[in-house]
């Protein structure tokens, strides 16, 4: 091999040395932020699963409450007239659905003006590389924000019939009557029947739970 070959040889090597380590380096870069891609996307579904978890335990936390009311015309008005805030806290759920998807929760609140809860999580495990500057041992952040919404409307019953007269000599028992029925998207009416109050729909039935913006 003549001496001109060996130099042009020689001289390809550094080039050939800086060109795979411009790949590799690439290649790492590319790691870096698909780690940190999946890791967001990970803290993302954690955090939806929290949010969603809290408004269903504050929507079934709200049956006990609601049994207790059924004859209640004006409750049931509020409630399924959208004016409901929420009274129940479902933060405890959240914060068990957060560890289920691997993140922490970072905090729980109750929205205000509607029915719902703000969850904000981070990722137990932090990024592995610094292959970009200060990323190294962050963690991904992710919010979400669920609400619950009336599947039902109420309808009161209608008025007839005149009001029953004072007889001073008899003693009068008001009878339970139905104050009326709740009409939903994804079941039958259900009239409500003071005698059987234990036919009350699911919540998940009168209630359902979305995700929704903040």
């Amino acid at each position: 091999m003549s001496s001109r070959t060996h130099r042009e040889s020689g001289q390809a090597a550094p080039l050939y040395i800086t060109a795979v380590a411009g790949l590799l380096f690439l290649a790492l870069i590319f790691f870096a932020f698909g780690e940190a891609d999946v890791k967001r996307n990970g803290a993302q579904s954690a955090a939806d699963a929290a949010a969603i978890a809290a408004a269903q335990e504050s929507r079934d936390q709200l049956g006990d409450d609601l049994r207790s009311n059924l004859l209640d015309g004006d409750y049931l008005r509020d409630l399924f007239g959208g004016n409901y805030l929420g009274t129940f806290n479902g933060c405890a759920q959240a914060s068990r659905f957060a560890q289920r998807n691997d993140a922490d929760e970072v905090a729980c609140v109750m929205l205000n003006g509607r029915w719902g809860f703000r969850v904000d999580v981070e990722s137990k495990k932090p990024m592995s590389m610094n292959v970009v500057p200060g990323t190294a041992g962050k963690r991904a952040e992710a919010t979400a924000v669920a609400v619950v919404e009336p599947r039902c409307t109420f309808r009161p019953a209608e008025e007839s019939g005149d009001p029953p007269s004072d007889d001073s000599d008899n003693e009068t028992i008001a009878e339970k009557v139905s104050p009326g029925k709740l009409v939903c998207e994804t079941r039958e009416d259900w009239t409500i029947d003071p005698e059987r109050l234990d036919l009350m729909p699911e919540m998940a039935d009168l209630f359902t739970v979305r995700l929704a913006e903040d």
